[in-house]
Parts: structure tokens; C-alpha cells; sequence
């Protein structure tokens, strides 16, 4: 099933979207929120699903037009969000640019930092960022929604967990990120809102295209209406979300609701183009020498969706805008 938030207070209203994305129909009388879904998620999944045929039906008589502009992230806010890299290539790739060594470890120890997650951006919303020189960088991922995890599961366990899949833009600031790490201490400020896709799904919608914790779709990134990728996210993923969930729980239980990012898609073969500005001049310096591409500038458009064999939005688009932000509101 697929479901998404409409714009309401800080958590949103739980709505349940047809398939094609077309309708939609409020979870009223199951859950208020989908963060109270997932609290209840045994005894709320039934009738959402059940919801959900007869809204596929057209047998639902509240049914309105689903737009996603109105839409919240699906997770307005998470108790976690938590965000690896699973795509070891790309790190690979970008550490040979600077002429750093790669850590054998890296290829068998996920590397995840824990990011903000108290005001997700909607799929529509602006980007609102002070200054073009803190390097502005958009990254396309896929994510996952989990249930209540325990403590230190394995990868082979951990798959039941995941409750719904989304898109995510992870919006980052190159020019921070160096200090930042320099410090030891990880990211922070180089790291403002993500933006989520205006529908999560349960791996379900998915078919046989989700196995061994990976979706097996391209993500197609454009920017200012210009094809800038469109890399395949099941392969060349090193971890999957298996993984990245046990190494996520290794010390600690995770709450329903959490949310883990795969990090950019990426693949080796450079003619699937890429989800971040990063790894275009990362490739754009090891073939002529020099980064040309610019990071993001006030005015541009990126968009990033996932479809099906039929040529079918999935999840929705991110649809967002990099506009200057003024400051605090007085």
C-alpha cells in the first residue's frame, strides 16, 4: 500500500494514495498520523490495507485528488534518522580524487552518521538555504521506515522490520564538510533538512523488484529540467538494508519510525550519469583534470523519482527549488 501526510500541525494527517497516485482517502478511524500507524502497526496495517483496495477500487466514497504540493514528508518527524553509505564505489571514487587511501574496513563496516530529523522538508517544499558558498549539493537515496527493532539483530533478521520505503533528498553542504571533519566530531551544520518523496510504500508495492534489502528500479535525477542521472539503486550497493539496520542496532533498540537512508545511489558505470553534484565533479577532475559542474545555485530545480515497468511514479517526485533564505521571521 502507499501512503503520505498531508499538511497538518507538526506531525501531519495520515491519507492513503491509490496505486497510480491519482486518489486518496483519510485513514479516519485507524490512525490519526503515520507515526501512529507505526506505533500500532499489528492491528492498524489491516484495515490501512484494506482501505487501501477499496480506494484501488474506486469503492471509496471520501476519495479526493491526491497532490502531492499538499503533502508533508510521510515522516513529518522521526524519532531517528540515521543515514549510511552504502554505496562503497562512490566513496571510493570520490577519496581517489583527493588521493586518499581506501580503509579496507569500509567494505565491510557500513559508515552512518545520525542527521536532523525534527522537520523533514516535503516533497515540494523549497530548499531555503543563506549562501550559495557553503557548496550546495542535492543527494538522491532510497530510505526505509522501520518498526520497532531490537537490540542487536542480524542482517538476516532485520528484513520484517522495514515497514515502508521512500525517496530522499539529503541536501548537503560541501564547503562545511571539510571542517566539520577535521574537527572529528561529524556532521552537523553541513547537513540541513532532507526531503522525502510524498508516498512511502510497504516493500510489497514493490514486487520482485525488492530482494536482499535492495530496490531494484533507477533513480532518475534531473536538474533544471535536464537528465543528471539515472543509476540503478539495486546494483553496485554494497550494504543492504539488512545490513544497514543491524549495523544501525548494533548497541541500541531502535524505536517504530526510525528512518535509515542507503546514501547516494551510485554506479561504477559513469554513463548512468549521478545522484549528486559531488560525484560528477569527482569524475569530472579524474577524466580532464578539473571540476567544472557547479554545486547548486538560487533558482535551480532538482527532481527525483523512481519508476515502474510501466513508466509509473512509485514513490512520487521531489520537486524542489534552491531559494535564499532571509533569515529568522521577527
Amino acid at each position: 500500500m502507499k501512503l503520505a501526510s498531508l499538511k497538518e500541525e507538526r506531525d501531519g494527517r495520515l491519507v492513503v494514495v491509490s496505486r497510480d497516485l491519482q486518489q486518496a482517502c483519510h485513514a479516519e478511524g485507524i490512525a490519526p498520523t503515520l507515526q501512529a500507524a507505526l506505533d500500532h502497526w499489528d492491528e492498524c496495517e489491516p484495515a490501512l490495507r484494506a482501505l487501501y483496495q477499496r480506494l484501488n477500487r474506486g469503492e471509496c466514497n471520501m476519495a479526493f485528488a491526491f497532490d502531492p504540493g499538499s503533502c508533508a514528508a510521510p515522516l513529518p518527524r522521526a524519532y531517528q534518522w540515521a543515514d549510511g553509505s552504502a554505496y562503497v564505489s562512490h566513496i571510493e571514487l570520490v577519496r581517489k580524487a583527493r588521493g586518499a587511501d581506501m580503509p579496507p574496513a569500509f567494505w565491510t563496516d557500513p559508515l552512518m552518521y545520525q542527521g536532523m530529523s525534527d522537520g523533514f522538508l516535503g516533497p515540494c517544499d523549497d530548499i531555503a538555504l543563506a549562501d550559495e558558498a557553503w557548496g550546495i549539493d542535492f543527494e538522491g537515496e532510497v530510505a526505509v521506515i522501520t518498526g520497532d527493532v531490537p537490540m542487536g539483530i542480524s542482517a538476516e533478521q532485520a528484513p520484517p522490520y522495514v515497514r515502508l520505503l521512500m525517496l530522499v533528498n539529503d541536501v548537503s553542504l560541501r564547503n562545511l564538510i571539510p571542517a566539520e571533519l577535521a574537527k572529528g566530531f561529524g556532521f552537523f551544520q553541513s547537513k540541513p533538512a532532507t526531503a522525502c518523496s510524498p508516498v512511502a510504500v510497504t516493500p510489497d508495492e514493490l514486487g520482485t523488484h525488492w530482494h536482499h534489502g535492495r530496490v531494484h528500479h533507477r533513480l532518475r535525477v534531473l536538474l533544471n529540467n535536464q537528465l543528471f542521472g539515472e543509476p540503478e539503486a539495486g546494483v553496485d550497493m554494497t550494504f543492504g538494508f539488512g545490513q544497514l539496520i543491524a549495523h544501525a542496532s548494533l548497541s541500541r533498540r531502535l524505536g517504530a519510525g526510525t528512518i535509515i537512508g542507503s546514501g547516494t545511489v551510485s554506479n561504477r558505470d559513469e554513463h548512468c550519469g549521478a545522484c549528486c553534484i559531488a560525484e560528477r565533479r569527482t569524475r569530472e577532475l579524474l577524466n580532464s583534470g578539473a571540476a567544472t559542474t557547479s554545486f547548486m545555485r538560487f533558482g535551480d530545480r532538482v527532481r527525483m523519482e523512481m519508476l515502474d515497468e510501466q513508466g509509473q511514479s512509485i514513490f512520487g517526485a521531489i520537486d524542489q527549488q534552491l531559494v535564499p533564505y532571509r533569515g529568522p521571521a521577527t
